[in-house]
């Protein structure tokens, strides 16, 4: 059964076992303090829908209701219908899997949601309440975020000197550059109720809870945040020149707070308590987007790339990429990566794609940095340092790591790995990518045989009536899960959010769907009608029809355009076990050089086809 993207996932927390690898640092050594017992006082913030945060201590016998009880005695916030979560866990007592100093969100159960009415928590008067920790305070451990440690001190010397922060008004949510003593930008810091269509947005981009989906249906209001720790996390070694970012608590009266779901701005604006990224200001001469990329130097945009390809990044356009010169030579930032690790495979955005740099074969040190690279290693570094990721974003984690490992050890460019992750536009119909055709291909493969080994375990039964207990016990629900697990797992959304293919638990199917069903199974029969390498149109056959407005990669296109999008997902992860999920992996594994052969033989003698972004410019 589908998984909606708009509610929580009960999950466990897994111990995390211990991996060498050396792109990693002190991770190895750090993290036995990690997964201790639980201490006897610790500290979380919660966030509400809306975006308040209270700090609290937590006492070891205290659990989700005392927490929820307090929210409720100093906020006033209804919590009676509302459930604390992590993540993807739903806390529904025990709070002992709760590290220090961990971000928690309290979410109305969906049937007491209204969408004219996104906002659980309390605006304006009742904000007056105050959050009882720190100024500013880094959620994670210290010493994996100490390059940060110097600059949250410079911060805060500088607030209590009267510095304030200046907001940044470029862009489509709340930013604020912070300022050190002298005055000077040190940091940028993006509060997370302030993303777009968050309910604090202070350019009028409103309309959504935190933790329903976002810009990207794959990536949730409020969460922008703590993928812009990832990447900098997941930059072993400094690699791609990822500022120093980490996720904080920070107290301010600069930040927004809307007075009602219209919008309204509130006036005697008080110091409010909010979780943000903060990342290290890099003082620089300009971005991508105002200067030609043939001056880049190769080895920064591999290392960029190398970096994009890991975390999927939708949404890596020039605006993004800062440059600097020191003594003649062009150095690049990267920065804003938001929408980065998404829940499902998108249309990712790279910038690079089409620069002379990213056709020029990979260097033995790069290829090094890429075969010492362990996705696993990677994920379980995330579930502790970011304990609220998602398990499907880890999974994208994992699968793109795979991806580009075999990818450059076959011999492919930068543009390859990343002209096969990402769609191409026929007409104005944008069909699935190289990588996500192999990901349908393996599900109809693990499908085909989980239905064939079922048939044979029905057929071989002596007892008739047994059979026919048996095939009533299989029809409908077994048959409905198994096509939800196949390759058929692509979703095709209408602007009003219509699926015909997800939730098929459940449903009852009309006589158009069972044809619309039949359709998409003849269309992913299998690679060689689909293609690699040979993309055919994915919508001849039923899907919806509707209009796609297209625009540039940056500048191009107005925020209407932006919140509108419609992006569909072809591929998802988060509807497999842990068994399922290690299969998946060994038969992507197994078809990764046969397509990469067709895809190196299609290319021969053609042009690289045109491809259409849809960047949300941050």
């Amino acid at each position: 059964m589908s998984i909606k993207l708009d509610r929580p996932v009960q999950s466990q927390m897994a111990a995390v076992p211990v991996v060498n690898n050396s792109c990693l640092g002190d991770y190895d050594s750090d993290r036995a303090a990690t997964v201790r017992k639980p201490p006897r006082r610790r500290r979380v913030f919660v966030q509400t829908e809306s975006g308040c945060v209270l700090g609290m201590e937590l006492n070891r016998g205290d659990n989700a209701h005392t927490v929820k009880r307090r929210l409720h005695l100093s906020l006033n916030v209804p919590t009676d219908e509302s459930s604390l979560t992590f993540g993807d866990m739903i806390l529904n007592n025990d709070l002992s899997g709760i590290q220090n100093d961990s971000a928690l969100l309290l979410t109305r159960n969906l049937m007491n949601r209204s969408s004219s009415s996104p906002s659980l928590s309390p605006t304006g008067k009742a904000l007056q309440q105050k959050d009882q920790s720190g100024l500013v305070e880094i959620l994670g451990r210290p010493n994996r975020f100490a390059r940060t440690n110097e600059l949250v001190k410079e911060i805060v010397k500088a607030i209590r000197n009267g510095i304030e922060p200046i907001p940044i008004n470029s862009g489509l949510g709340g930013a604020y550059y912070f300022r050190n003593i002298k005055g000077e930008s040190v940091a940028i810091v993006k509060p997370t109720d302030e993303e777009p269509l968050a309910p604090n947005n202070p350019k009028g981009l409103l309309g959504k809870a935190l933790g329903q989906p976002g810009l990207k249906n794959s990536v949730r209001v409020g969460e922008t945040g703590f993928r812009e720790v990832a990447a900098y996390l997941l930059d072993h070694e400094h690699f791609a020149n990822v500022p120093p970012t980490a996720l904080i608590k920070i107290s301010h009266s600069i930040f927004n707070v809307n007075g009602s779901v219209n919008g309204n701005k509130l006036q005697n604006k008080k110091k409010v308590s909010k979780i943000a990224s903060l990342q290290k200001f890099i003082p620089h001469d300009f971005d991508a987007s105002d200067h030609g990329s043939s001056s880049f130097p190769v080895a920064a945009v591999h290392r960029i790339g190398i970096l994009d390809i890991r975390i999927f990044n939708t949404d890596r356009h020039a605006g993004n990429l800062l440059v600097r010169k020191l003594d003649g030579v062009v150095e690049l930032i990267p920065i804003d990566h938001g929408l980065c690790l998404p829940e499902s495979l998108e249309d990712p955005y790279f910038e690079w794609i089409h620069w002379p740099q990213a056709s020029v074969p990979f260097t033995k040190e790069e290829l090094n940095y890429i075969s010492n690279l362990d996705p696993v290693h990677d994920s379980e570094m995330l579930k502790v340092e970011l304990p609220m990721i998602r398990e499907a974003c880890l999974r994208v984690l994992e699968l793109c790591t795979i991806f580009l490992k075999e990818a450059a050890a076959f011999g492919l460019y930068l543009a390859d790995i990343g002209e096969m992750m990402s769609r191409e536009f026929q007409g104005r119909e944008e069909v699935p990518s190289e990588l996500e055709a192999l990901c349908l291909e393996v599900r109809k493969i693990i499908a085909e045989r989980e239905n064939s080994y079922l048939e044979s375990e029905l057929r071989s039964g002596d007892d008739d009536t047994d059979f026919e207990r048996a095939e009533v016990e299989f029809s409908p629900n077994m048959s409905q899960d198994l096509l939800s697990k196949s390759s058929v797992h692509a979703e095709f959304k209408s602007l009003n959010g219509w699926n015909p293919l997800s939730e098929l638990d459940g449903i009852v199917v009309n006589e158009e769907q069972n044809e619309h069903h039949s359709t998409v199974l003849k269309q992913s029969k299998s690679l060689k009608n689909f293609g690699l390498g040979e993309k055919r149109r994915w919508n001849k056959g039923g899907k919806p029809k509707y209009a796609y407005r297209v625009g540039t990669s940056f500048g191009g296109r107005i925020a209407e355009e932006r919140v509108s999008s419609v992006t569909r997902s072809f591929v998802k992860f988060v509807d497999m076990n842990e068994e399922e999920w290690i299969l998946f992996l060994e038969k992507f594994k197994e078809l990764l050089c046969p397509a990469f052969a067709n895809w190196r033989i299609s290319r021969i003698g053609q042009r690289m086809s045109q491809r259409l972004g849809n960047s949300c410019q941050f």
